[in-house]
């Protein structure tokens, strides 16, 4: 679970496209907050600090306590509308959260030890078959990531979402749909041919580079 992101906003009053284009050029960007019983909120972040946050992995799933005026909405970020040819930022949308219910989150898979995995030790190749996976908990209870341990995966074995070691109160959105809905997330497969094959790769590989003499 990680801290919440805090970011400064204000009250946006004027509305409408050539509004926004305004704000625009004054190195702002319009964004909106909604959800709950309260109405939309249309509000005015700077570009400067959009863009940094927007660098790291964490400000796309995790708590953002945005700062209005002296008030605070708790919010997560749910879309980026960005500039066709240059992806600059152009549109935020917020949803408010409300700490007593669960949310809905995608989360990012961070892989380690791939560098002593056996499998690939031993001549396989290694997939990642996915890169972010969903939860759902509550809000305060959201994992900044989930780690995939490689360091036991061997030749044709297969680490399945229901593997992945998850925080308390925090569950696999796909594992609540049933079985069948457990995914491969990362296998160690033998090259095409065997192990053989990639031995002669691998020696191939080797003579190509010794210096001619």
């Amino acid at each position: 679970m990680s801290k919440a992101i805090a970011l400064e906003a204000s009250l946006r009053t004027d509305l409408g496209k050539g509004a926004s284009r305004r704000l625009r050029h004054t190195d702002n960007i319009p964004a909106i907050i909604y959800g709950g019983e309260q109405p939309a909120l249309p509000i005015t972040l700077e570009f400067r600090f959009i863009v940094k946050a927007l660098e790291q992995e964490t400000f796309y799933s995790q708590l953002i306590d945005l700062k209005i005026n002296n008030k605070s909405e708790s919010v997560i970020l749910k879309a980026v509308q960005r500039h066709p040819s240059k992806q600059k930022p152009m549109h935020l949308d917020f949803m408010r959260i409300d700490s007593t219910h669960a949310i809905n989150v995608h989360i990012p898979l961070h892989y380690i030890n791939e560098n002593i995995c056996p499998g690939v030790k031993k001549g396989g190749n290694l997939s990642k078959n996915i890169n972010e996976v969903e939860v759902r908990c509550l809000p305060t209870q959201l994992p900044e990531f989930i780690e995939v341990d490689l360091s036991a995966l061997q030749l044709g074995q297969i680490i399945h979402l229901s593997d992945l070691p998850l925080p308390k109160e925090v569950e696999l959105v796909q594992l609540r749909q049933g079985e069948s809905h457990d995914l491969p997330v990362a296998t160690v497969k033998l090259p095409k041919g065997g192990i053989e094959d990639a031995d002669n790769d691998n020696t191939e590989s080797n003579e190509s580079s010794e210096p001619s003499k």
